[in-house]
């Protein structure tokens, strides 16, 4: 099922209305920045990874190929592209990945979801992060601020906010479904 968002997006594309490309980039990047970090250990690789799909996904018009949501397709090809360059660079055993980890989009359980109760647990886990972890998690993830705001509110370098939010994400791992369906939420 395609979601309305999804689809005004997709039809916008289709019609060539360039300012539906970065409405597409605004609402996915930092939920696909997330997910790649669930298979990768490295915040500007994740970055890499989602960035070069956005590139080929333009470039190439992959949109035009589509006829369903654009998010699964992009969740998904973060995913392989990231298990991808991590077997090119020989870092990981892929297979323990993929049999621990499993897929986000295609394994999450929405049936059973019970997104308060999730919340609450998510609240546990970010309380018990470092005070600057969870401050600048917080300003990115539940108010929505760019790094370069979330550095000038901390006075702090785009860089250290970056570190901040690795680490988070890091420590937070097993809530990446959470944070993703908050952000796309």
């Amino acid at each position: 099922m395609i979601s309305s968002r999804d689809a005004d997006i997709l039809e916008k594309l289709k019609l060539g209305n360039s300012k539906a490309f970065k409405e597409l980039f605004d609402l996915y990047y930092v939920p696909l920045t997330s997910y790649s970090l669930k298979y990768c250990d490295s915040f500007e690789m994740a970055e890499d990874i989602v960035q070069d799909l956005f590139i080929k996904f333009w470039d190439d018009k992959l949109y035009d190929k589509l006829d369903y949501s654009i998010g699964p397709y992009l969740f998904k090809s973060v995913k392989n592209n990231t298990l991808l360059l991590n077997k090119k660079n020989s870092k990981y055993r892929f297979e323990a990945i993929e049999n621990q980890v499993g897929t986000l989009v295609d394994e999450f359980n929405f049936n059973n979801f019970n997104l308060d109760n999730e919340k609450s647990k998510l609240q546990d886990q970010i309380d018990k992060l470092p005070t600057k972890s969870k401050a600048v998690f917080k300003a990115i993830v539940l108010e929505n601020l760019k790094y370069k705001e979330v550095a000038k509110q901390f006075n702090i370098s785009v860089n250290t906010v970056k570190t901040h939010y690795s680490r988070a994400l890091k420590q937070l791992r097993e809530a990446v479904a959470i944070i993703i369906l908050i952000l796309l939420n």
